[in-house]
């Protein structure tokens, strides 16, 4: 305030609840007229544009219409907006719809035209191509001449059955029983892969109102054999084709360059291939570490036929030679019943570490004492509990045999493993088990499912440790297993890695034909063959 001509300043501090010691705001006001004296008046504006722009910076024209609804700024928002699609509405240029002729309905007749001239593949029951839809171009006969024969050749499509591509082919349910009982005696027609070519050579046929009787069937059933299938004195017959089959593996090798994958892609390899090669490098050396110019060096099952088709089979060897360091051989041999990998000296698999029982889990609750939330009091937690989804499958955490499996009480549903060393572990609360007292079982094989049976709130699972009968903090115990060659079979082990590591890089001189055909369909490629 101003008294005596003079000016007060005022300090006025201002602290929200959200400031701990929020800085203060200095005001400064203007001096007020002293009584007597006229205050001062701002002068108006001197032009039109001016007032416009005073106008406009203290009316809002465009408010939100979602706000204050039904005052005045709320209906002028609505009239400037009304008025300013009106305003487009009538600057819009004029247009016109243009007519166009409405094409009718498709006939049946028309509808079978189009159907037939499509093009679907036989093997997933499509029969393009087999007749033709009627039209004014075409005039129907009253009788037409059968052909004294129908050459078929067909496939197996994926999740068909060799039985219904018989049916599907036109062959009558006797033969096609007939066929299916022949192919049995030799191999199981369920064995045969998709992809298959089956050709068939269907008779004449007595009258209209018959099936065609099948004359002759040829198929690939294996790499190794082929079926025909005649008919002669009126009754269907199997001749058995055998194909020479070379069963040298395939080794390939070669520098990895700026990328191994594309490099062993390029020296022939299939991508299933250096998955799994990869996937066993990465358990002796960190993959990022490869160099360029270190060499692959990669040995896979092969079968490759005389007539030229071939099958790549599982990854038997896997090297890799550094330009600095130790070089990695790798060779899957059979121990204990089961394959495995061994460095080339005949050290196997070594796992130091546990399998998690299951997957994307969440520790609920730890082992010890606790306060148990079904029975109300605190004791013993003798393991882990393991918050998950129900239904997630649960898996053996290493190798060893089910000693038990059935309903535990408070457990539930329960599996109680035995491993090496006087190591157990148990598995509780599930929905479902997945195997039987006295079964054997491999590290990360599926035991049961989660659930939430006996004393339990809520699906989980309850994970246990025992060492020599007496449980043990689950999260305490790490122990390894190394698989170890000796003896007879470590001998025969270095005689196998000699014999691959001597093969020759590519493929192998073809074999002979054992018994050989005229009929190119003797030759067919099989489903589960590939050319190379």
């Amino acid at each position: 305030m101003a008294f005596g001509g003079k000016t007060q300043v005022f300090q006025k501090i201002e602290l929200s609840p959200n400031q701990g010691a929020g800085a203060g705001t200095l005001w400064l006001n203007s001096p007020v007229p002293t009584f007597g004296s006229r205050p001062t008046v701002a002068a108006p504006p001197a032009t039109w544009r001016e007032r416009v722009g005073e106008w406009a910076r203290h009316v809002d024209l465009a408010p939100d219409l979602g706000h204050h609804i039904g005052s005045r700024t709320w209906w002028r928002g609505l009239f400037t907006c009304l008025g300013l699609c009106g305003t487009a509405i009538m600057l819009a240029p004029g247009a016109t719809t243009i007519p166009g002729a409405i094409p009718p309905a498709l006939e049946t007749s028309h509808l079978d035209q189009y159907r037939s001239q499509m093009i679907s593949a036989s093997a997933l029951g499509g029969d393009s191509g087999l007749r033709m839809g009627p039209t004014d171009a075409v005039a129907p006969l009253a009788e037409t001449p059968e052909r004294p024969q129908i050459e078929l050749d067909t496939a197996l499509g994926t999740g068909d059955s060799f039985s219904h591509s018989l049916s599907r082919s036109g062959v009558s349910a006797r033969d096609a029983a007939t066929v299916l009982s022949l192919i049995a005696g030799a191999v199981d027609p369920d064995s045969i892969a998709a992809g298959t070519r089956v050709r068939m050579i269907l008779g004449r046929r007595p009258n209209r109102n018959v099936a065609r009787p099948l004359e002759r069937l040829a198929v690939r059933a294996k790499l190794e054999l082929a079926l025909e299938i005649t008919r002669e004195n009126g009754a269907l017959g199997l001749k058995r084709i055998p194909i020479a089959v070379d069963n040298t593996p395939l080794r390939i090798r070669g520098r990895v360059g700026e990328s191994l994958y594309r490099a062993a892609r390029a020296a022939g390899a299939e991508p299933s291939t250096i998955q799994a090669y990869l996937k066993v490098l990465a358990g002796q050396t960190n993959v990022g570490s490869i160099g360029s110019d270190d060499s692959f060096d990669i040995v896979v099952a092969h079968r490759r036929a005389a007539t030229g088709e071939s099958e790549t089979g599982e990854l038997l060897f896997a090297g890799l030679d550094r330009a600095s360091g130790k070089a990695i051989n790798m060779l899957k041999w059979q121990q204990g019943g089961r394959p495995q990998w061994f460095e080339a000296s005949g050290v196997g698999e070594r796992k130091g570490v546990l399998a998690a029982p299951v997957s994307g889990a969440r520790l609920s609750s730890s082992y010890g004492m606790r306060f148990h939330p079904v029975l109300g009091y605190a004791r013993m937690h003798a393991g882990l509990d393991l918050a998950v989804a129900y239904g997630t499958p649960i898996y053996a955490v290493t190798d060893g045999r089910v000693s038990y499996a059935g309903w535990h009480g408070g457990h539930g549903k329960y599996v109680r493993l035995e491993h090496a060393g006087g190591i157990g572990s148990g598995y509780g609360h599930m929905s479902r088990i997945a195997v039987a007292a006295g079964q054997t079982v491999r590290r990360g094989q599926v035991i049961g499912y989660v659930g939430s049976t006996g004393l339990s709130t809520g699906p989980h699972l309850h994970y246990e440790l025992y060492r020599n009968g007496a449980t043990v903090n689950p999260n305490s115990i790490k122990f390894t297993q190394t698989a170890q060659l000796s003896g007879v079979a470590l001998n025969a082990f270095k005689a196998r890695l000699a014999d691959l590591k001597r093969l020759p890089v590519g493929l192998v001189k073809a074999p002979t034909v054992a018994t050989a055909s005229a009929d190119p369909a003797h030759a067919g490629g099989g489903g589960a063959a590939h050319a190379r």
